[in-house]
C-alpha cells in the first residue's frame, strides 16, 4: 500500500496540510519513489502531531482506525497510546514483510490500523527506517500534554531534539544520505525551522491551547508579560523578543548551507529547499517587523523559491 491507496479522505487532509508548511514536502522535482515515501511520512507525523494539538477531524475517524473507543475520541493521551502501538505494528508488518514471513504468522497477528500508517510499512521497508524518530515525536506530543511552558532555552532545545530533529533524520535515511556531520547539521536546521514555527505560532499557540514556546527566561529579559502576548497586536517588548529569537533561529538555519553543500543531487534540493523555506518564513517575521500577534507572517512560495535559489549559489 502506498498513501495513494490509503483512503481518499485521509490522502487529501494530508496534502492539504502539507500545502501550507513554510517548505515543500515532496516537490515534483523528486523521483516518484521518493515522493510517495516523504509523503508516506508526513502522514504519519501530520497524524500525531494533529493528535497531541487535538487538532484531528471531526467525527471520531481517526480515533475509530487507531481503535480508540467513542467515548474517549478527544482523550489526546488515549490517543497517542492507540498511534503508538499502531506504529510498532506498522514496524513489525514491515519486518515480517522483509523477512518474507506472511502478516498472519504468529508473532505479527495483525498490522496497523490506521490507513496512513499502513501507508507507512512499504516505506519502512524500503528504506530500512528505524522506529526511535518517530517514537520522540509520539513522545514531544506526550510532553505538550504536560508541559505549557519553558524556562530556559536549552530547555526549549531539548524540546525540539523529540519534536523537530527526528524529522530530518528521517529525510536523510529516506535518500540515503545519513552520516554523523550530516545529522548534527540537520538537527540544527530542523531546531531552527520548528523555532520559527513557535513565532510565527505565538498567538494561536497561547489562545488555542495555553502553550508559550518563548523561554520565560527570555520574557523576563526584555519585560514581556504573559498578557503582553494575548494582546491583538505586539508591543515594543514583544517585537524585541521576536526578533531576539528570529536571530538565535538565523544562527542555527546558517547550517543549512554547508549541509547542502555536502549533498549530492537531488537530496541537495530537497534540503535546500527546507533551508530556503526557513529563511523565507524568517523574512515574512521580519517583513511584519515582528508583530506576530496581528496575524501570522506567512512566506510566499515566490519566496520560498527566491531563497532556495540562493542557498543553493552559497552551497556551491
Amino acid at each position: 500500500m502506498t498513501w495513494r491507496d490509503a483512503g481518499a479522505p485521509a490522502v487529501h487532509a494530508v496534502l492539504d496540510k502539507a500545502a501550507h508548511e513554510n517548505f515543500p514536502v515532496a516537490p515534483r522535482f523528486l523521483p516518484r519513489a521518493w515522493r510517495e515515501d516523504l509523503t508516506a511520512v508526513y502522514g504519519c507525523v501530520r497524524l500525531v502531531d494533529d493528535i497531541g494539538d487535538g487538532e484531528l477531524a471531526p467525527g471520531g475517524r481517526d480515533a475509530a482506525a487507531l481503535g480508540v473507543e467513542p467515548g474517549r475520541a478527544a482523550d489526546r493521551a488515549a490517543l497517542l497510546d492507540a498511534f503508538e502501538a499502531d506504529l510498532r505494528r506498522a514496524f513489525r508488518a514491515a519486518g515480517a514483510a522483509g523477512t518474507g514471513r506472511a502478516s498472519a504468522d504468529r508473532d505479527f497477528p495483525e498490522g496497523p490500523r490506521h490507513p496512513l500508517l499502513r501507508a507507512l510499512v512499504p516505506t519502512v521497508r524500503r528504506r530500512g527506517l528505524t522506529p526511535d524518530p518517530f517514537l520522540a515525536l509520539v513522545e514531544a506530543n506526550r510532553r505538550d500534554q504536560r508541559v505549557h511552558r519553558y524556562g530556559t532555552w536549552e530547555e526549549l532545545l531539548g524540546y525540539c531534539a523529540l519534536s523537530a530533529n527526528p524529522v530530518g533524520r528521517i529525510v536523510l535515511a529516506v535518500t540515503g544520505t545519513t552520516t554523523p556531520e550530516r545529522v548534527r547539521r540537520s538537527d540544527a536546521v530542523c531546531t531552527a525551522l520548528q523555532v520559527i514555527e513557535h513565532l510565527q505560532d505565538v498567538a494561536e499557540d497561547l489562545a488555542r491551547q495555553d502553550r508559550i514556546y518563548l523561554p520565560a527566561e527570555d520574557l523576563e529579559r526584555f519585560r514581556v508579560t504573559e498578557s503582553d502576548l494575548a494582546a491583538p497586536t505586539a508591543n515594543a517588548s514583544v517585537r524585541a523578543l521576536v526578533a531576539y529569537q528570529a536571530r538565535r533561529a538565523q544562527e542555527l538555519l546558517n547550517e543549512g548551507v554547508p549541509l547542502v553543500a555536502s549533498l549530492p543531487g537531488v537530496p541537495k534540493l530537497l534540503v535546500a529547499g527546507f533551508t530556503g523555506g526557513g529563511r523565507a518564513a524568517l523574512r515574512a517575521v521580519r517583513s511584519a517587523r515582528y508583530d506576530v500577534l496581528a496575524g501570522t507572517p506567512r512566506p510566499t512560495r515566490a519566496g520560498v523559491l527566491r531563497e532556495t535559489a540562493t542557498v543553493l549559489g552559497q552551497a556551491r
